[in-house]
């Protein structure tokens, strides 16, 4: 099932939404393919968001273990302005609790 995820700044979590349900936590790993879908049409408020078409593949405040399977390869940066990604698709995501969203790979 598809979902989406973005950042809740005012109370500083992540959520993850799909149409059965919504989940908020302070960090998450998506453990699969995503994407960016973008909606600049809005007038009221423009947003951007990280989808996956597996919601399974979201693992709510991974072990610290988890997380160091992976290197970190650079941020996934969203211009609020322009309604943009520094990068549209991909696979393995950290949201991390500092707000920040890191593109992983698997170590070798």
């Amino acid at each position: 099932m598809k979902s989406k995820i973005h950042r809740c700044n005012c109370r500083n979590t992540w959520t993850v939404q799909n149409r059965k349900r919504s989940l908020t936590a302070d960090t998450m790993l998506l453990n699969g393919k995503w994407y960016v879908e973008l909606k600049p049409e809005r007038t009221y408020n423009p947003k951007g968001f990280v989808a996956t078409d597996n919601s399974e593949e979201i693992i709510i405040n991974p072990s610290e273990q988890l997380i160091k399977r992976f290197d970190k390869i650079k941020k996934l940066v969203y211009d609020k302005e322009n309604v943009t990604f520094n990068v549209n698709h991909g696979e393995y995501l950290y949201f991390a609790y500092d707000g920040a969203c890191y593109i992983l790979q698997i170590k070798k």
